[in-house]
Parts: structure tokens; sequence; C-alpha cells
């Protein structure tokens, strides 16, 4: 590959991973607020500020480990060889956010993100530099890493969602069996923290998804030391994201916080507790989570607490293919976007 090749390369990779994080703030921002706008806590506007704030501020401040969980399921070697590679799962998964975006479908940008790496490894050196994690985990160590540590905490964070909202939402219940109805301006105001804390917690675990794939992009291209994020990425990136925030997904906040299950201020605090600490747990662990999947999860589990024939399940059904999808779907569009880039001049 020239050197002019690694340049507009690397200018293209950074520029997408820009594009897909904007699209991640119109994807999963949406589902941070959604339930926070459906009670009528907040108006749309203020919600919407409050999560683009909090979750700059976990972008820049939230740590790397998520980045470093992402980068490392790529078993190649940080040269200018694997930059076609990159452009390629960040076009791909940026691709499949906007469409499913535009359709207002609640998809999650984790999936995209790991079926397009997936797919652009696939085809381009083969399956063998996938780190699967099998190796590892039937080994000596038990060690959970690479795909399978991505994939566990993808399939368990909506369950957890699930349990945690059941949880509450049955707690709740016994703790305010006898209480009046203004009670309902404390459950007002407590959300506006609640929300911070899952906004702020969502920008440290979705922004550094795409933070990890840029840093790994530089030191391929021999920009930036192997295995540091530059802070100016993570200000970018956070910003970014603040922008697709405020753009709003309107229509991805529609059907979480009205289609699934019509949500009182006391089921929505439940469901914004129990998404709050999945994405702690997830942060702690520098596993990378879908918090639209997660918040899904809470409000689905508040709702069977509160009333179970009342949770739209054909909605469910129809985000639960959204989910199944997503991966092989993103993997295909990053396949094909890697044979397009692979015959650009320069890159050979």
């Amino acid at each position: 590959m020239t050197e002019t090749g690694v340049v507009v390369i690397l200018v293209f990779i950074i520029a997408s991973g820009l594009l897909f994080a904007l699209s991640n703030g119109l994807h999963d921002a949406s589902s941070v607020v959604a339930t926070f706008i459906s009670c009528r806590a907040a108006t749309p506007r203020q919600a919407i500020a409050l999560a683009s704030v909090f979750g700059l501020l976990g972008a820049v401040f939230g740590g790397d480990q998520v980045a470093s969980t992402v980068s490392g399921v790529i078993d190649l070697p940080a040269q200018t060889q694997l930059l076609p590679v990159l452009l390629s799962a960040i076009l791909g998964a940026t691709l499949w956010n906007l469409v499913t975006w535009r359709l207002g479908i609640p998809s999650s940008s984790t999936h995209a993100l790991i079926g397009g790496i997936i797919g652009a490894i696939l085809v381009s050196h083969g399956p063998q530099h996938v780190l699967w994690g099998l190796a590892e985990l039937f080994g000596p160590s038990h060690e959970v890493t690479g795909m399978v540590k991505v994939v566990v905490f993808l399939l368990a964070s909506p369950f957890i969602g699930f349990i945690l909202g059941f949880f509450f939402e049955k707690l709740s219940d016994l703790i305010l069996r006898n209480a009046k109805f203004t009670v309902n301006r404390w459950l007002i105001r407590l959300q506006w923290i609640i929300s911070a804390l899952l906004s702020y917690n969502h920008g440290a675990n979705d922004t550094q998804k795409m933070i990890g794939l840029i840093a790994l992009a530089l030191a391929s291209a021999g920009a930036a030391p192997a295995g540091s994020a530059p802070l100016w990425a993570k200000i970018c990136a956070g910003a970014v994201m603040f922008a697709g925030t405020m753009m709003g997904g309107w229509s991805i906040m529609k059907t979480i916080g009205r289609r699934i299950y019509k949500l009182r201020p006391v089921n929505s605090l439940n469901s914004q507790l129990s998404a709050s600490a999945s994405v702690i747990a997830a942060n702690w662990f520098g596993a990378p989570v879908s918090t639209t999947h997660v918040v899904v999860g809470s409000v689905m589990g508040v709702g069977s607490a509160d009333r179970y024939k009342m949770v739209n399940w054909s909605i469910a059904k129809e985000i639960v293919v959204a989910w199944v999808v997503t991966i092989p779907l993103s993997a295909g569009v990053s396949a094909a976007v890697y044979f397009l880039v692979s015959m650009l001049p320069g890159l050979k």
C-alpha cells in the first residue's frame, strides 16, 4: 500500500467512524431517554439535552476497557493491511445503522459493529483471524475473551435488564403500596438523576467501541502507539455522538417508550434503574453491550411485573428478529464493502 493510500484510507476510517458514532447517537441514545420522555418526566428537548451532555462526559472519562475488548477480537497485526478491513467493518455497520434508524427499528449498533468486523475479516483473511475465544474458554485458564466475551454479554444483557426490571417493579409495588399520588413528583425527580447516570454509562460503553477501532487504525498506519486511544479521538467521538443524540431518533423513542408498554413514572424509574445497573456492570467488566437491548429488556421486565397481558409482545418479537438478523446482515454488507474497497487504486 502506498503512503498516500495509507493517509487516504486512514482519513476515511476516522470519518466513517465518526459517522458511525453519529448513527449510534441516533440509535442507542434514543433508547436511553425513551421511557424518560414517554412517562412525561421530561420534555423531549430536556431529555435529549441531558442525555447528550452526560453521554459526552462518559465518552471522554469512561475508561478504555470496552475499547480494548472490541479491538481485541481482531487477530491481525496492526499493520497497513488491516486498514481496508477496519474501513469495511465500520462502513458496513454504519450503513446498517442508518437503514434501521430510517425504518424506526431499535436495532443494536453493537451487533452491527461486531457483524461488520466479522464480515470484513472473513472475506479478507479468513475465519482464523477472528479471535473467537473458544480455545481460551475451553483451555486450562477457562478465560472468557474475544468473541465469546462479546456474545455472552450481548445475549445476557437484555435478560439481566428484564430480570432487574421485574424485580424493581415488584419491589416498588411493595414499598409504595400505601403511597399517595404526590409520590410521583419524587419519582420524576429521581428519574433525572438515574437518566443522567444511564446516559453517562451509555457514552462510556458505546463510544468506546468506535474509539477502540480508530486507535487500532492509527496504530496500523503508524500514527500513534498501539494500545492507546488519543484524547482527541475520545472528544471527537463523544462530540459526534452528542450531535446524534441532539438530532433525536424519534421513531425509535416511540417504539420503546410507547409501543411496548404504557409506562407510568414508577415504571420508567424501574426501567432506568435496571438498565443503568446492567450497563454499569458491563463497563466494569469491559464488555460491549447494546444499550437498546438492555432498555428494551428492562421495559419488558417492568411491564411483565406490572400487567403482563398489557405488554405488546408482537413488537417485542419484531425487535428480537431485528437483533438476530443484525450480525449476519451487517457482516454481509461489510463483506460487500470490502470487495469494493479492495479494488481502489493504491491499496495493494
